[in-house]
């Protein structure tokens, strides 16, 4: 028993002594996180804050997406042609002609004039007798077969942005307005400018009306858009990968060079405008894209190409 008397007062001295250096460290600790927190917020009251945007409920603002490499990985008339091939609506040598166009066109990275005016060509060609709503159907399941897994998902989260905030979203593209306006209702968005074909009676007749648009006619559009719908441009946004798209770029606020081509990328940068890039593997990575798959669709299809055309020759 002596040994046990001996013992108990060791036992409560040093559980006192546990409760003493707890509560100390406990405040220690309080004080140490508060200091942390006040130099924190000295610095963020320091710091410049970036604006909010988009801005939310201003209804003067909206945003203008390029659709080709910017919203859709590569051409969406190449895609398109694909599914009116499958339909049999021309021959396969045609559609080698629509490949090697897009295996340029990945390869280049940009949009080529003379490569662009042969593949509406083609396209005109292809449509010439058919009625419209009979490919705005077509459209519609082409777009489940070949488009939507071929939608940026960084891009179209950029988008997504300007809807919640209240803002309407337009697609701006050189492609047919019918194909424009497919991939616009899918993706939830207001509507869509794009190249219009001449029809006479709901049949097209092989013509366009007016010219592609394309470049300058992009930005005409954009502003008598705005004009219409009483938009004030200085407080929306465009974004595009070419630098065929400058006037366009130039005429809003807030102007994003999304995947941008090498002169537009150099542009971009010298005016300091915002840059996004989902093609490399690091950023594709963050925005949930297989970077390893799309990498290999991306060079297995071009190979793809050049080995048919090499075979054609």
């Amino acid at each position: 028993m002596a040994a046990l008397g001996w013992l108990t007062p060791r036992r409560r001295s040093a559980t006192a002594r546990s409760v003493l250096a707890g509560e100390a460290s406990a405040e220690a600790a309080r004080k140490s996180s508060q200091d942390v927190q006040d130099i924190e917020d000295a610095l963020a009251e320091e710091a410049p804050q970036e604006p909010e945007f988009p801005v939310l409920g201003d209804d003067r603002a909206a945003a203008f997406f390029d659709l080709d490499n910017t919203v859709m990985q590569g051409a969406s008339i190449f895609h398109f042609g694909r599914g009116l091939h499958k339909r049999k609506f021309f021959e396969t040598r045609d559609l080698l002609k629509f490949a090697w166009q897009q295996a340029w066109f990945r390869l280049a990275g940009s949009e080529d004039p003379e490569h662009m005016q042969d593949a509406r060509d083609s396209a005109l060609s292809i449509v010439k007798g058919h009625r419209v709503a009979e490919l705005q159907s077509i459209g519609e399941e082409i777009y489940d077969e070949y488009m939507a897994e071929r939608i940026w998902p960084g891009t179209r989260a950029l988008a997504e942005a300007h809807l919640a905030a209240g803002q309407k979203v337009w697609l701006v593209t050189a492609a047919p307005v019918e194909i424009a306006n497919v991939i616009a209702r899918r993706l939830g968005l207001t509507g869509a400018l794009g190249t219009v074909a001449e029809s006479v009676d709901g049949v097209y007749t092989g013509k366009l009306v007016g010219e592609p648009l394309h470049g300058p006619a992009k930005a005409e559009a954009v502003k008598a858009l705005a004009a219409a719908e009483g938009l004030d441009l200085s407080r929306c946004a465009a974004y595009s990968d070419s630098h065929n798209d400058i006037p366009m770029l130039s005429l809003v606020g807030h102007p994003y060079a999304i995947n941008p081509d090498a002169k537009l990328r150099k542009h971009a940068r010298q005016l300091d405008w915002r840059l996004r890039d989902y093609r490399t593997a690091r950023r594709a990575a963050k925005v949930g894209i297989p970077a390893a798959a799309g990498v290999g669709a991306v060079a297995g299809g071009t190979a793809a190409a050049i080995a048919l055309h090499r075979r054609r020759r």
